[in-house]
């Protein structure tokens, strides 16, 4: 006899179906079933290993915005953000969730951080609302967990959940809020006059954390749908390689991303091929 499914992590699915669905209706794409999978246990993971903390949230998607805001060079602009608000035990905490690995937001506090304070500024100084802390979740799952579902291992998933910390809290810093405003501003100004330069040669080269081989270029550049545009990457891909470069060339522009998304591009380009009496009237 199968053991009754948790009453939340059904309704989980139901509303991940049905979002998917109206996602689909709205705009026309679709997911590969592999993906698709991927995203739903994103989704479950994070409320099995933070459970505790989903069940106190008293308010979700909080829009944050601080106006009227000037560039170093006069342009007006505005930070508009959503976090998640929690109150219990005589506590406030602001929670922002990122799509990212826990183990980056660790190494890099100070990129989370700043942006952070600034919610918190607005949260607390300009609405005048108690806060307590700050923290960052990270839900992107480590490749650990990845690969025990990939081998239906139970046992290495579950030392894997129980290793994986995707909660991390970040201090509020309040002398930091205008620093980081007037960045905000600079960024704005760049995007107007389109300034746009990449990350350097030395920022692809470096390692996500100080454990494990992940760099910047693997792990960040990859996911970027302007990397073959990309000098940086260009100088990253050939860099202490052969003289010749012509061979490499091949790879570079072969290089399609992770596995998944290459699978999950070619299922969906097949189940999407328009039928043979209609390809004609498209092409």
């Amino acid at each position: 006899m199968m053991a009754e499914m948790d009453p939340i992590e059904k309704f989980i699915r139901e509303a991940f179906e049905e979002n998917f669905e109206d996602i689909r209706r709205d705009t026309g794409h679709a997911i590969s079933p592999q993906l698709r999978e991927l995203a739903l246990n994103q989704v479950l993971l994070y409320w099995h290993k933070l459970k505790e903390v989903a069940e106190k949230i008293t308010e979700t998607e909080v829009k944050l915005n601080l106006p009227n805001q000037k560039t170093p060079k006069g342009r007006k602009f505005a930070i508009e953000g959503v976090v998640d608000i929690v109150r219990a035990n005589d506590q406030v905490v602001m929670y922002d969730i990122k799509t990212h690995d826990a183990d980056y937001v660790r190494a890099h506090p100070e990129e989370y951080g700043e942006q952070l304070n600034v919610y918190a500024h607005i949260w607390h100084h300009l609405r005048g609302q108690r806060l307590d802390e700050t923290a960052i979740i990270a839900t992107n799952y480590p490749s650990t967990i990845r690969e025990a579902m990939a081998n239906r291992d139970a046992t290495a998933l579950e030392k894997a959940i129980e290793v994986w910390d995707p909660l991390i809290k970040l201090p509020f810093k309040p002398e930091d809020v205008q620093a980081m405003i007037e960045k905000f501003g600079m960024i704005v100004d760049k995007i107007e006059e389109d300034l746009f330069a990449p990350a350097s040669l030395e920022k692809l080269k470096e390692k996500l954390t100080t454990h494990g081989n992940s760099i910047f270029a693997t792990s960040i550049c990859r996911y970027c749908d302007a990397r073959f545009s990309c000098s940086s990457y260009r100088q990253y891909v050939t860099t202490g390689k052969a003289r010749i470069i012509e061979p490499y060339f091949k790879d570079y522009y072969g290089d399609l991303g992770p596995e998944v998304e290459r699978d999950d591009w070619t299922t969906n380009t097949l189940e999407n091929t328009p039928e043979a009496d209609t390809l004609a009237d498209i092409i």
